[in-house]
């Protein structure tokens, strides 16, 4: 029996099943996503997104679904299901007896004597998704048809009807291809055995997603539909539908789509699931290897970047060579000491004043895996100076004032982890000396020089070794506030920010630290009555007037309660480091019990990942993309780490 498994009561209830979706990549930037019973309920949804770089490199929905009907005495039944105004037209997801996330997707109907498997594999490393269809049991002759639902559009937008669509299609062995708007590939849709295309060109309107209109934003859509596939199915037999951007042959899709499901990892537990999920995340195309931050709407971000990457290439499907890669093209895209946060080229943001530092951290985590001191000063020694120097110096809105600190701020700019902004508005701006910059400023500055010294580097040695001592010194009496037991969360020119948030959690868990034990203990117990939950840390305390329990409502709605008590699941991961730090392996079996309650979400809302945040109220619902990727970075991580004292 799979681990991820789903009967027909589940798949049969709409409030049930349609809060579950499922998720398979090409490991090159394409996906595919849908809800358990493939109805979509997002934009994003669809059977092949691919990014399209003729098209400025965004991901685009080109087969939006595929609708199966299966004929016996000339009665057709439509498996497929649409949300339209009101009503679901057809409810196919009646008939589905069972649904299975192993090695891939496999749901499987029952109609009177019928009993019919749909299993869908993405491939990896091309552009390219393949059905297979078996009758397994019939008593009467039987026909397959095949509708192909087409948006043809970028995932962020929507389409509706126009008379700019070309309409027509162009014929192939065993297929047909189309092309709706100039400037797109052709997407060529095949199948392995003799078919008949039935030409019956249409729009199907007013498609709704429901996700999107919860979410605030327009959601309806028309797609266009071609036709359909026909052609007879025997007991017993299978069927192989593709749909590419590449013209295939035919004849080779059966042995192909069993090539490609053989080399598929089993899920066979929790911890199976976390790395699977953790692979898809890296993506390679080309010369570059990258990281998305979250499916199905980020793409790549330089913070989420260094701070997912060692739970996914070294705690999760364990790839110190992937791992590299990323680092590696990620300093091809700096400049004047700061990465790209979102965008590349021209259209580059450097926007994240912790990104540079979370390189440092990224460098540890890589240096406690593979040992290679050397090897790291090497390839990295030259750009990790360059940072350091950059924020000792000045950079863009980021210099290190005379007592050591780094200040940190930018008009109408957020530059931390915290970022939403609102009206052109920061909602928790931060300016100034933020915790976690100057936590993770003293943690890059020590590591650095830790390793100048190792390899006689006295420039650079004699340059920065009194900055440790001048942080350490002025670090607590900036940051501490004795009659709340935590530190400041920023500091201004109008003084301390009381806030409860965990951003002070970096300054315990980081491997330099200028904390004593007594004061991160004294900071632990504060997060821990205020910030815990069973699914991450809340980003602000219910104490706090500003607290917003819920995320939900339209986007500003959620960009307001985005950093303001919502629960990140990310931060887990320091809190679980930091009393690692202070109570070594007798905190163990505690953050066993924090680490592994999420097996309970391995079947909801992003069904086999960790999702981006939850509620910060009771029951902590999880909301934004259903699978991010510095929750399961680390929550993996977290594992590796409880595994290691446990040896102890």
């Amino acid at each position: 029996m799979a681990y991820l498994k789903f009967n027909k009561y589940e798949l049969g209830n709409l409030e049930y099943s349609l809060k579950r979706e499922i998720l398979a990549t090409n490991r090159a930037g394409g996906y595919l996503n849908t809800t358990i019973i493939g109805c979509n309920t997002r934009k994003y949804h669809g059977l092949l997104v691919i990014p399209i770089d003729s098209l400025g490199g965004g991901n685009y929905v080109l087969l939006s679904t595929l609708d199966e009907t299966l004929v016996q005495h000339d009665q057709a039944f439509n498996l497929g299901i649409h949300r339209y105004p009101g009503i679901y037209e057809p409810r196919g997801h009646k008939y589905i007896i069972d649904f299975e996330l192993d090695r891939n997707i496999v749901l499987t109907y029952r109609i009177g004597g019928m009993i019919f498997r749909k299993e869908i594999v993405f491939v990896h490393n091309k552009e390219q998704v393949m059905l297979r269809y078996t009758l397994l049991d019939a008593h009467s002759p039987t026909l397959l048809r095949l509708r192909p639902f087409l948006a043809f559009r970028n995932v962020h937008t929507l389409t509706r009807a126009n008379m700019e669509a070309n309409t027509f299609h162009s014929v192939v062995d065993k297929g047909v291809g189309c092309c709706l708007y100039e400037g797109f590939p052709t997407l060529f849709m095949q199948l392995n055995v003799k078919n008949e295309f039935v030409t019956v060109p249409d729009w199907y309107r007013n498609i709704e997603y429901l996700q999107e209109k919860e979410r605030g934003y327009d959601y309806h859509e028309d797609l266009f539909v071609p036709g359909y596939f026909e052609c007879p199915l025997k007991k017993g037999q299978s069927v192989v539908f593709s749909a590419s951007l590449q013209e295939i042959n035919p004849p080779g899709l059966t042995k192909g789509f069993s090539t490609e499901l053989d080399r598929r990892p089993e899920r066979k537990s929790f911890k199976d699931c976390l790395k699977l999920a953790a692979s898809q995340f890296i993506i390679r195309k080309g010369n570059r290897t990258e990281v998305v931050a979250g499916y199905p709407w980020f793409g790549r971000w330089g913070r989420d970047t260094f701070i997912a990457l060692p739970g996914l290439t070294l705690a999760g499907c364990y790839d110190p060579k992937a791992c590299k890669e990323v680092l590696d093209t990620m300093v091809a895209q700096m400049q004047n000491g700061l990465f790209p946060n979102i965008g590349e080229g021209a259209s580059a943001a450097f926007n994240a004043a912790d990104a540079p530092l979370w390189f440092f951290w990224t460098l540890q985590q890589y240096l406690l895996d593979t040992g290679e001191r050397a090897a790291l000063w090497t390839a990295y020694g030259d750009v990790m100076k360059k940072i350091l120097r950059a924020y000792r110096y000045g950079t863009t809105d980021v210099q290190m004032h005379d007592n050591g600190l780094i200040w940190a701020a930018g008009e109408g700019k957020a530059l931390t982890w915290m970022d939403a902004v609102v009206d052109g508005v920061p909602v928790t701006g931060r300016a100034g000396y933020a915790v976690e910059i100057c936590a993770l400023w003293y943690n890059a500055v020590c590591f650095t020089l830790e390793l100048a010294r190792d390899f006689g580097d006295d420039e650079f040695t004699g340059e920065f070794s009194e900055i440790p001592v001048l942080i350490k010194e002025n670090f607590f009496p900036v940051f501490w506030m004795d009659e709340r037991a935590h530190l400041a969360d920023y500091v201004d020119a109008a003084g301390q920010n009381t806030d409860t948030r965990p951003n002070q959690l970096f300054a315990c868990s980081l491997p330099f630290s200028p904390l004593s034990d007594e004061i991160k203990n004294r900071i632990l117990d504060v997060c821990s009555r205020e910030l815990l939950t069973p699914r991450g840390l809340r980003t602000l305390s219910p104490k706090n007037p500003l607290f917003a329990g819920r995320y939900e409502g339209n986007q500003n709605v959620r960009d307001h309660a985005y950093h303001q008590g919502t629960v990140w699941p990310w931060l887990l991961g320091h809190y679980i480091e930091a009393q690692f730090r202070i109570h070594g392996a007798m905190f163990a079996e505690c953050a066993r019990e924090l680490v592994y309650a999420f097996e309970e979400d391995m079947t909801e809302h992003g069904v086999g990942s960790i999702p981006e945040v939850y509620d910060g109220d009771p029951p902590h619902r999880p909301h934004g993309c259903t699978s991010q990727a510095w929750s399961v970075a680390e929550i993996l991580r977290s594992i590796q780490l409880i595994e290691k004292y446990q040896k102890q």
